[in-house]
């Protein structure tokens, strides 16, 4: 062990913001193509070095060149009990310098803020993380129960070269792991001065990416012509682009509506529930999102000459499903686009709900009201999707769980995939005393 382990007066909450700067600092961009996404194994490689520092042994598995994942595991201190699996991604996605007020590998600290891409999709957790498990591994803590660590690759663009990699051809690794923890949970949204709502995540949207392809007649550009791919490819996209499907509560959302209406005196009405989730300010969007299934289009691709009118073109179109919904969203896209333009799925993976119930809820609950005595927590449906699709393959119940306590003002949902991505310097601390907490007594 170096002498780093044996210095138990390093301060984790200090630490943490070194060890997320340094994950900024990485560059990890996933574009979706392994010829151009970079950085993910090199930033397993600083993970492993940190772990092993404090003398916990990881094993690194990498799934293709340079796309790398860090699994370690943590024994408790009662072998009967099944593990918790703590996961995050170490890939981002990319973002373009001229955009932003800083550049967003800088991880720089400025206005109580750490500023990078990756602050907090979900760089921010893997530096919280390790802080605590570093400062642990110095001062002898032993967690009541074996915490299995995984920093997986390319969950920005599937998962498939990093927890479906992992989980298909490793699953040993996460033998007797009952439960899980992972991103975009544990966020605070401020009800007033004294009173925060903190967002614990038991669902999530189902992922449902697909490409339409439209067939024509090939021809000159100059001519009549009443069979273009182009043509009906565009109207197809555009019927899906202005479609709103019907609203659907499910439970977690009837009960994070119930709780916040409750707490915010507002009325909810079964039928309309857009008209209370439009009264929660900047968290609006990303509950607007879970009453309902989407579909946006997203790219677009036709042609090879100004002046040809191309035989083929195509869409891609990122849908999400609510849980049980993925075959009715199926139905419901083949009649908005016509029996003539073809449907391909590029990513299909199921919607996610457990209950927001059990000793694991408890703990969380817990170790937020002892850091924040205002602190309320309610379960809410993530719009997006995690690696939770893929380690709840094995079994797991999985939660998302990655506190942070955030500025009343803070537009927090913009932050994902936006530009200037931050996160607050005594967020990312109070993160740290939250999962100490958490994993002392999970």
């Amino acid at each position: 062990m170096t002498s780093d382990a044996a210095s138990p007066r390093i301060d984790p909450t200090a630490e943490v913001v070194d060890l997320c700067r340094d994950l900024l600092r990485i560059d990890t961009t996933n574009t979706g193509d392994n010829d151009t996404s970079v950085g993910e194994r090199r930033a397993a490689e600083y993970v492993a070095e940190k772990l092993a520092e404090v003398g916990v042994e990881s094993v690194l598995h990498e799934s293709a060149p340079g796309r790398a994942n860090v699994v370690a595991r943590i024994p408790g201190t009662d072998p009967s009990r099944g593990a918790l699996l703590v996961h995050g991604h170490l890939d981002v996605v990319p973002a373009d310098a001229d955009e932003w007020s800083v550049h967003p590998l800088s991880g720089e600290l400025r206005d109580g803020y750490l500023w990078g891409r990756g602050a907090i999709d979900m760089k921010d957790f893997d530096a919280m993380v390790l802080a605590v498990v570093r400062h642990w591994q110095r001062t002898g803590v032993r967690p009541p129960r074996d915490i299995v660590l995984a920093y997986t690759a390319d969950e920005e663009a599937g998962s498939d070269y990093g927890a479906r990699f992992l989980v298909d051809n490793h699953r040993g690794l996460f033998d007797g792991c009952t439960e899980a923890i992972g991103e975009v949970g544990g966020f605070s949204y401020s009800v007033n001065d004294s009173q925060r709502l903190y967002l614990i995540e038991t669902a999530e949207k189902g992922i449902d990416w697909l490409r339409l392809h439209a067939k024509g007649r090939p021809g000159h550009g100059s001519m009549v012509h009443d069979d273009n791919a182009v043509t009906a490819l565009a109207e197809a996209v555009a019927r899906i682009g202005r479609h709103r499907f019907p609203v659907v509560v499910t439970d977690t959302v009837r009960a994070f509506l119930t709780e916040v209406s409750d707490l915010l005196g507002i009325e909810l009405d079964p039928e309309d529930p857009e008209t209370a989730i439009a009264k929660l300010g900047p968290i609006a969007n990303l509950i607007g999102a879970t009453i309902r299934n989407t579909a946006n289009p997203t790219r677009l691709s036709a042609g090879y000459k100004d002046n040809v009118i191309p035989g083929r073109a195509t869409a891609t179109i990122d849908c999400r499903s609510l849980p049980g919904q993925s075959e009715l969203l199926e139905r419901q896209l083949r009649e908005l686009v016509g029996p003539d333009i073809a449907i391909e799925y590029i990513q299909r993976q199921p919607a996610l709900e457990t209950t927001f119930d059990g000793d694991l809820v408890e703990a969380m609950s817990a170790a937020l009201r002892a850091e924040d005595p205002g602190a309320r927590p309610v379960p809410y449906m993530l719009s997006g999707g995690t690696d939770a699709k893929a380690f709840s393959q094995l079994g797991i119940r999985c939660f998302g769980f990655a506190p942070l306590k955030l500025p009343a003002d803070l537009n927090f949902s913009a932050l994902f995939h936006g530009i200037d991505e931050r996160v607050p310097v005594d967020g990312l601390q109070f993160g740290v005393r939250v999962l100490d907490r958490f994993l002392r007594t999970c």
